[in-house]
């Protein structure tokens, strides 16, 4: 679904041009089912999947290659494959708040926010990334778009697979600086192509988790097309202390952060900086900001 504003209508409700959402199709992963398959009663492998449910197969993977990277990571029930719906099931609960937007850590919101705004200044500004136009991925209602990315630039485009978090953003919770939202894009990443040379920055927080490493890969090359010079791409997100971590209440997959280096340079793109999250209670799992263009 994309909901664009024309300048006339801006006052009124949003235009809505639905497009279906993917949802575990029989075929999706028919050709990495059946190479991973071939390989699934290996003794290492079987014994993580039996107790890890995928948690460390990527780990595992780099250290015995089986098979080549980015096999699937989403958790299979009964042969049927659930990764994508079972967080489109989970979203679909959340509120639209920056309480849902949280967890149980909303307390930790503004030490989030001010560290993404630091870790966003080396990157724009004269001979670096311009002001133009920035894409939030994974946006939720706005919390990054609001509290980081529209203090900086001039005008916004967001994207998220939920309609009830764009809409709460576009009725609420941005008040007047809706009018600067150019468009809402309601799509999963995976099938997200965002408009080609129109970005100084794409923004993606606790999104990147939520894609297969293939698909994280496609969406970084799709990303790598759509920046002006000088844009980058930005991603926020859990790592894993060691190997990958699935939490299967909201199907998704946290990588140790050597392993998203690797999908990042499959997917043709420089690493520029990394930044470990400071102030986050030890309870939570490490939060990584990286850099790339």
């Amino acid at each position: 679904m994309e909901i664009s504003l024309e300048d006339d209508s801006r006052s009124s409700s949003p235009k809505f041009e639905y497009k279906a959402a993917h949802q575990a199709i029989s075929d999706r992963w028919k050709d990495t089912d059946d190479t991973m398959c071939r390989h699934s009663m290996s003794f290492h492998l079987h014994h993580t999947l039996r107790n890890e449910f995928f948690a460390s197969y990527l780990y595992l993977l780099e250290k015995i290659p089986l098979v080549k990277l980015y096999p699937v990571t989403c958790e299979y029930i009964k042969g049927e494959k659930q990764f994508y719906y079972r967080a489109q099931q989970f979203y679909e609960d959340v509120p639209a708040s920056e309480e849902g937007m949280m967890g149980d850590f909303v307390e930790i919101s503004n030490i989030d926010l001010e560290s993404s705004r630091q870790f966003l200044r080396k990157f724009v500004g004269p001979g670096k990334a311009d002001t133009h136009c920035a894409l939030d991925c994974g946006s939720g209602i706005g919390r990054v778009t609001k509290g980081v990315l529209l203090p900086v630039f001039e005008k916004m485009e967001m994207a998220d697979m939920m309609e009830h978090f764009l809409l709460h953003a576009h009725e609420e919770y941005l008040g007047d600086d809706a009018d600067r939202i150019e468009t809402y894009y309601c799509y999963n990443l995976q099938e997200f192509t965002p408009p080609k040379n129109k970005y100084d920055v794409i923004w993606m927080q606790w999104v990147a988790c939520h894609l297969t490493d293939k698909d994280l890969m496609n969406f970084l090359v799709r990303c790598k097309r759509s920046l002006r010079p000088n844009g980058v791409i930005i991603m926020k997100d859990n790592m894993a202390r060691q190997g990958c971590k699935l939490d299967t209440m909201d199907s998704s997959i946290s990588r140790h952060l050597d392993i998203m280096r690797s999908i990042i340079a499959m997917a043709g793109l420089e690493v520029l900086d990394v930044e470990r999250q400071e102030g986050f209670p030890e309870i939570i799992m490490p939060v990584w900001m990286v850099a790339m263009k």
